[in-house]
């Protein structure tokens, strides 16, 4: 099924130039432990980032004030610590102690990372992400259901979500988003990582669900999870395999009607196995048009990641698929350096945050090539200054649009504002991602952003002072 949303994307954001198909892998491949193509150091000209004026002209002195408040706090790790333990406390069952710390929380981190309670709330502030020129990406945090009947819960609020879009301004929501662990139980995501990490070890392992489907795993792939062979899928697991791959068409197929592309998240190793796989039969479907519907995601920080990435791009030009990838350093560094430490294995993840950076960047440059082809398309995910710089740069020297949808950035909201703001004063596409849900139910995903996001929470120094010296040129001019 061809994706019908490629004319309305030109009609709803901007015309862009469809570049001409040319072999892939033409251009010098680089990998994750050389440095990215060089190119001429333009960035500096592209993005005015030392330029606090320019950059904050769309905030107001209130705005820039909370937002400093907030990095502050988010930044001093004995608050960050007292919070996460008074949010996970046992205490926090009961309601007169939980009343008051979500009240203390919503005034807080729920403001700044949140984008509301409810779809109503998340419109105004998705309103003003408009009105300073950056989109949005309205994200239900919901995920690891454990039954069907949660599932189907959670596949309702996302249809629902992404049909009132077409109530927001146009253009102003980039794309939708969900995590596969929202929509099929987490146990059988596990069971058939397992299944299918042992047939990538055992070719002749035969599993007769499995379809055929772009390659996901890679020679340097994580196998320790499994040491044995597993037990086949029941039929009431297949059943619920087959119920998964269903709830994915759905939204898909809503996504379609609506002109919106498709993010889905990467998750942590033990089960993205299957989720890639889920996403690689929908893609089969949704992806056969000259634009990709469906994104999956990879993790930089990932030794396999850039080998990953290769086989999929070179998987879906084989089949005639179009390829859509969201790159991102990754989020689950604790969980993943514990699990491996527990089967004594080594981590998967890269030695230092160096190697993460260059494998970022290398699959940055890969993804924009096979953009300026017309053989791909790309989301780069990114809060670090210099890999904004350097993609910026990079999509110039292939003569990219910077109105190419083929080409976005994107940033949490609540973070890294000065690189979403310099990137949209730039001229190119941007979108925060926007989570929404009542208190009670978004303070895990703000737990687990602290705790997997300490080091990047805490590195907002220079953040703060571009906007203390914003607040301060204002106080002198007042």
């Amino acid at each position: 099924m061809a994706w019908r949303s490629s004319q309305a994307l030109l009609q709803r954001e901007s015309s862009s130039k469809i570049w001409a198909r040319a072999p892939l892998l033409s251009r010098g491949v680089t990998t994750c432990n050389s440095p990215p193509t060089t190119t001429q150091d333009t960035s500096d000209v592209l993005l005015q980032t030392k330029n606090g004026e320019a950059i904050f002209a769309g905030l107001s002195t209130k705005e820039l004030v909370r937002t400093l408040f907030n990095l502050h706090l988010v930044a001093y790790e004995p608050m960050v610590d007292l919070s996460l333990k008074v949010l996970t406390s046992p205490m926090m069952r009961y309601a007169l102690f939980q009343v008051p710390v979500n009240q203390v929380v919503k005034r807080t981190a729920y403001s700044h990372f949140c984008a509301g309670e409810n779809v109503e709330e998340a419109s105004r502030t998705l309103q003003r992400m408009w009105e300073l020129g950056l989109r949005g990406i309205l994200d239900y945090s919901s995920e690891d259901a454990t039954d069907n009947k949660s599932c189907d819960k959670n596949l309702e609020k996302f249809i629902q979500v992404v049909q009132q879009t077409n109530q927001l301004p146009q253009g102003s929501v980039s794309t939708s988003c969900v995590k596969i662990s929202a929509i099929c139980p987490i146990q059988l995501l596990e069971r058939v990582s397992n299944l299918l990490r042992w047939q990538h070890m055992h070719k002749e392992f035969k599993l007769p669900w499995k379809q055929d489907v772009i390659p996901f795993l890679a020679a340097e792939s994580p196998t320790y999870h499994v040491t044995s062979p597993p037990d086949p899928l029941t039929k009431d697991e297949e059943t619920d395999l087959a119920l998964a791959h269903e709830r994915l068409s759905k939204l898909c197929k809503t996504c379609e009607q609506e002109g919106l592309p498709l993010l889905i998240d990467a998750e942590y190793s033990s089960v993205q196995p299957a989720i890639d796989y889920i996403i690689y039969v929908a893609a089969a479907e949704f992806n056969k048009g000259s634009w990709p519907l469906i994104y999956g995601t990879m993790q930089a920080y990932l030794k396999d990641s850039f080998s990953r990435l290769q086989f999929a791009v070179k998987g879906s030009h084989e089949r005639g698929l179009s390829y859509g990838v969201k790159l991102v350093r990754g989020a689950y560094i604790t969980r993943e350096n514990e699990l491996a430490s527990s089967l004594r294995a080594p981590s998967p993840i890269h030695s230092n945050i160096e190697g993460t950076h260059r494998c970022y960047d290398s699959c940055a440059t890969f993804m924009l090539e096979q953009a300026a082809n017309g053989d791909g398309a790309v989301v780069l995910a990114t809060h670090n200054m210099d890999s904004g710089r350097k993609a910026a740069a990079k999509a110039q020297e292939l003569g990219l649009s910077r109105r190419d949808p083929r080409v976005q950035f994107a940033q949490l909201k609540g973070m890294a504002d000065m690189l979403s703001l310099s990137l949209a004063h730039a001229g190119f596409r941007v979108s925060k991602y926007l989570p929404f849900g009542p208190v009670p139910e978004v303070i895990p995903y703000l737990v687990r952003r602290a705790e997997e996001n300490r080091g990047l929470l805490g590195n907002t120094v220079h953040e703060r002072q571009a906007i203390r010296a914003e607040l301060r040129r204002r106080l002198l001019q007042a």
